[in-house]
């Protein structure tokens, strides 16, 4: 089984929230982004205070470049 976590993307316009909801489920990052935009005209823009606090409550997607790895390893290695 496949260990996915819902995370904000690199691929972002604003906060990459749209981008992480798109990779996480394997759609179309501009087909989320039109449907969220038309979600929030047509809610009176309450989607805005959605994507605010799933920005807050998203972690940002990090990428290793093994910096991690070699602390641990200089740290083990003592």
């Amino acid at each position: 089984m496949e260990n996915k976590r819902l995370l904000r993307s690199n691929n972002r316009m604003l906060a990459g929230v749209c981008a992480g909801i798109a990779e996480y489920f394997g759609w179309e990052v501009s087909t989320v982004r039109i449907v969220y935009a038309l979600a929030t005209i047509f809610t009176a823009f309450s989607g805005g205070i959605i994507y605010l606090i799933l920005w807050i409550v998203m972690p940002e997607r990090r990428y290793r470049d093994g910096y991690e790895d070699r602390v641990k390893e200089k740290l083990h290695n003592r």
